[in-house]
């Protein structure tokens, strides 16, 4: 049987990561909450993976850096997020605490997953500049938006309790299986050769400037997404937004984050554009969040600024991912991932605090209202970089 191409395995490998994320997202608080345990209690568990992984991320990917191939790290994360998932429900029994100290152990396996892919899709477009990382990234987002789907409907079947952790473990234990047999047909990971449009050469480990604001800027955008993340359909029910309708509207962001991840390479001014892709993501932060708040007593308008989750969310991604491709200094990729991961996780972290510190005073607007300068910051930091980048040609 002929290999996959290396587009086809990656894609499908994002696909089966966050197909896991997809039901986990929306799932595992609906099975903490069967478990009767207090909201606080709850809260904390689920925080607690966020500090875990700020922690975690950057010295596990570091250890590509070291000779530890991706892909190994790739098959021990998903075995552990197996084994962690399907030990929960006899931790729970224990016990809180019990429970506790596996999440904490998922969080580890989980880190290192998406920067992983991320470093060997980069990896792959370097060496065959034919395939686009939009393209590849793009089974991530149909992974999500099918499990997170189809998930709903298995557990409505079975029951959030009994079927929750038991078809997260096995997603997990298929994307092991998936990540052995679509990498290993791949010995080893040699680097790929620097493109012509690299940056001017760094001393191994150090990030030259413009990478590191092109860090803090897609860090800093992606941060202000917490308040829609974590009130938004909070806010929605409150205006009267059905089950069916709630679910309709982050449908709909999904949707066009896949749509932009399909078509973005065919827009010549954004093609392998990192800079202009982080202002317009940006931008686009900025026009969605002052659109919800102007329009927070108004569902109608709901629908069309989740279109907008295409560019805050995917064009963003997209810029800082080809920032680290062009502009990270070989010796030290693995490092600038694991470090990007921590970052936009330490800032997601804090801005979902301050969201709710500002929903608990003025409810959905003032959270989103508090993205403002968020997303603004993220937009100074992409256009300094871009002028940070120039200096160097």
């Amino acid at each position: 049987m002929p290999a996959l191409p290396t587009a086809t395995r990656l894609g499908l490998l994002y696909a089966l990561v966050f197909a896991g994320i997809g039901v986990a997202m929306p799932f595992l608080p609906l099975w903490l909450a069967s478990l009767a345990l207090a909201p606080e209690t709850i809260g904390f568990l689920l925080a607690l993976p966020i500090g875990v992984k700020i922690l975690a991320t950057a010295p596990l990917m570091g250890l590509v850096d070291r000779g530890v191939a991706a892909r190994r790290i790739l098959v021990a994360g998903s075995l552990g997020l197996f084994l962690t998932y399907a030990a929960m429900p006899a931790a729970a029994g224990f016990g809180w605490p019990f429970l506790a100290v596996l999440i904490a152990a998922n969080a580890v396996a989980a880190a290192p997953l998406v920067p992983c892919l991320d470093y060997l899709s980069l990896a792959a477009v370097r060496r065959e500049p034919r395939l686009a990382y939009a393209r590849i990234r793009l089974g991530g987002s149909l992974g999500f938006l099918a499990a997170s789907l189809g998930g709903g409907w298995l557990l409505g079947l079975v029951g959030e309790r009994a079927g929750a952790t038991v078809f997260l473990a096995v997603l997990a234990l298929v994307s092991a299986a998936g990540s052995a047999v679509f990498l290993g047909l791949r010995r080893g990971e040699p680097p790929a050769p620097a493109r012509s449009t690299a940056a001017a050469p760094a001393r191994p480990g150090r990030m030259p400037p413009a990478l590191l604001l092109a860090m803090g800027a897609a860090a800093l955008v992606q941060a202000s997404h917490a308040a829609v993340y974590a009130f938004g359909s909070i806010q929605w029910a409150a205006l009267g937004l059905s089950p069916a309708a709630i679910g309709l509207a982050w449908a709909v962001g999904v949707v066009a984050e896949i749509a932009v991840f399909a078509v973005i390479g065919r827009v010549p001014a954004l093609n392998d554009a990192p800079f202009r892709l982080l202002v317009l993501g940006a931008a686009a932060a900025l026009l969605r969040w002052a659109g919800l708040v102007g329009t927070a007593a108004l569902p109608a308008a709901i629908l069309p600024l989740q279109v907008l989750h295409g560019l805050t969310f995917g064009a963003t991604q997209l810029g800082v991912m080809a920032a680290l491709s062009r502009l990270a200094p070989d010796g030290a990729r693995g490092a600038a991932q694991g470090r990007y991961s921590a970052l936009a996780a330490l800032a997601s972290a804090l801005a979902t605090v301050a969201s709710g510190a500002a929903f608990r005073i003025g409810g959905g607007p003032a959270a989103l209202a508090l993205m403002l300068p968020v997303a603004g910051l993220g937009l100074a930091l992409a256009l300094a970089a871009g002028r940070a980048r120039r200096s160097l040609d």
